[in-house]
């Protein structure tokens, strides 16, 4: 498409209405408190977005905890990663493997609820400002932990501590409690097509 004057004048006026509407948004949004966040859906990048933003608080020098649901039997690059960090980070890996893996529900159940043992002293901790609580919906989903307690310890974390909770298949009152939730869609994935999980990508 050619660029000409008249594009170009559109282009900006287009800018400054959306300029000042964005400007009144914030204008009209001073507060600040602790946010739960849940990443759901079927798609990849639930797990990576919350170590992404677990990257970003450490950037700003914020205490950081993280406990691993389900996950455990092989290492990932985030905690190879991360466990570089112990005087900024606390991480935890608590699962058992997959649950398709493990064929073992009591396992599980124990494994989950040593997790959440964990969590919620993280939970209560003023000096953590970012919390990662990963695949904690898949958990909840199989019914391994009580909805109810873990809503409630959510609620009563310190006023400023952010929770990032990941897995597929939240549950509505986790949903409902949250202050940002966004859903991954898969449209295309790897896998589908005979290609194993990689080093550096799913691992």
């Amino acid at each position: 498409m050619t660029d000409t004057p008249d594009r170009d004048e559109r282009h900006l006026a287009r800018m400054l209405r959306k300029k000042a509407v964005i400007d009144e948004r914030i204008a009209n949004s001073p507060n600040e408190c602790g946010l739960l966040l849940v990443l759901s859906g079927n798609g990849k990048g639930k797990s990576s977005s919350a170590f992404g933003m677990l990257s970003r608080a450490m950037g700003h020098g914020m205490q950081c905890g993280v406990v691993q649901f389900i996950k455990g039997r092989t290492s990932t690059g985030e905690e190879l990663f991360f466990r570089r960090f112990p005087e900024q980070v606390r991480f935890h890996v608590m699962g058992e493997g997959f649950t398709w893996e493990t064929q073992d529900r009591q396992r599980d159940i124990a494994a989950a609820e040593a997790a959440w043992a964990v969590s919620r002293e993280l939970l209560r901790d003023q000096s953590i400002g970012l919390v990662v609580l990963d695949e904690l919906n898949i958990a909840l989903k199989h019914g391994y932990l009580d909805l109810d307690q873990v809503l409630s310890d959510l609620q009563a974390r310190p006023p400023m501590q952010h929770v990032v909770v990941t897995g597929r298949g939240a549950k509505p009152e986790m949903i409902e409690l949250a202050d940002t939730v966004t859903e991954m869609g898969m449209i295309k994935h790897a896998f589908q097509a005979g290609i194993k999980a990689q080093k550096g990508v799913e691992l």
